[in-house]
């Protein structure tokens, strides 16, 4: 029987398709995580022959494949698909999330490929484009494009929306993100995110100014009950998930701040919303209230400076500039960075320009 600690990520996974047109977002972690006990009258039996009777969804294939990386517990240890299961076992499992009944259609779409090798591709997402298919985004979306990339590979030849996806990132946020192409490497990240191994840093342009150098986020990110276009801080604890987002100023224009942030956790919208509850939010935020003067003064000069910036990067400034994880195959750290983009740029260079020629104070 299935305890009520089943900790698959449906209800935020639908939260998200729902919550928002760009069917992404910084819950990016497309795992789910299983945990249940063995009823006292079970009789021995296979592990991976025993999960698949009670998982819905999941082929045998996923289980052995899951065992196979280490992502099988029992009592706290990690078991082979051979494992026999015995009463008041205690199992734990993670693994990529199933695939979905959306047809996907490969679309020849460019792709700015950082790295690619027999088991990983990263992807340098540009800000407009949607990771995966969802309510209102059906095509021209990452997905699509790998699907066309990766044709030859059986694990994007079934059409499976979520194909070697283990995170994602805002539809407006740029950067980095890791795709694995095998079911192996698809299992393995999927741990590697699930044990908040991976090291993700974000670089973000932030309302206001910072009495500190440096800090750390730490509060629940759930729906918000006023809106449900929003995610919000449960300060107390009383609903959403434990998140976690470290920061650290990089640049300071008295106005606005540049900051790096470093995710612990990842949730939907995290920096977005962490920023936002401690009076910081992204610059041109439009869903949490940056995409307004927030801080400056009153001259008019200024009103049409804070506009031209709008005008250059007209989206939230965020972008994941860099990744680092244990590689699938090899066991070995890699790390990679990537520039910021076009408008995310000169949005900092109009910034650099602007303090430079007026100095401003907070």
């Amino acid at each position: 029987m299935e305890s009520n600690e089943k900790m698959a990520e449906y209800e935020t996974d639908d939260l998200l398709d729902e919550l928002d047109e760009e069917s992404g977002g910084q819950q990016d972690e497309l795992y789910e995580h299983f945990a249940l006990t063995v009823d006292r009258g079970q009789t021995m039996m296979r592990i991976d022959k025993f999960l698949t009777c009670r998982m819905e969804h999941c082929s045998r294939n996923r289980i052995q494949s899951a065992a196979d990386c280490g992502n099988i517990l029992v009592n706290g240890t990690a078991v082979k698909a051979s494992y026999k299961v015995k009463p008041l076992d205690r199992i734990s499992i993670v693994m990529p999330y199933p695939r979905r009944e959306v047809e996907i259609i490969p679309e020849d779409i460019p792709l700015d490929i950082v790295y690619e090798d027999d088991d990983v591709i990263l992807v340098n997402k540009q800000a407009g484009m949607v990771v995966h298919p969802g309510h209102g985004n059906y095509s021209g979306t990452l997905v699509n494009a790998l699907t066309f990339h990766l044709r030859e590979l059986p694990l994007f030849q079934e059409g499976d929306m979520r194909a070697g996806l283990v995170h994602r990132i805002d539809k407006n946020t740029s950067g980095l993100l890791v795709v694995a192409k095998n079911e192996r490497a698809h299992a393995r990240l999927a741990k590697q995110f699930f044990d908040h191994t991976i090291s993700r840093r974000y670089v973000a342009l932030v309302w206001g100014n910072f009495e500190q150098d440096e800090g750390t986020v730490t509060g629940n990110i759930g729906r918000s009950p006023r809106d449900r276009m929003k995610m919000c801080v449960f300060p107390d604890g009383s609903d959403g998930k434990h998140a976690v987002t470290h920061w650290r100023v990089l640049r300071r224009y008295g106005y606005v701040t540049l900051v790096e942030c470093r995710l612990e956790t990842g949730r939907t919208h995290q920096i977005r919303v962490h920023m936002e509850y401690i009076g910081h939010p992204l610059f041109n935020d439009e869903r949490y209230g940056g995409d307004r003067i927030l801080k400056g003064t009153t001259f008019a000069k200024y009103k049409q400076f804070i506009d031209n910036c709008f005008a250059l990067c007209p989206r939230h400034a965020l972008h994941a500039r860099s990744l680092g994880f244990v590689h699938p195959a090899t066991g070995r750290e890699v790390y990679f960075e990537s520039e910021l983009p076009a408008d995310f740029a000169a949005l900092v260079e109009k910034w650099d320009g602007y303090v430079s020629a007026y100095n401003p104070q907070e």
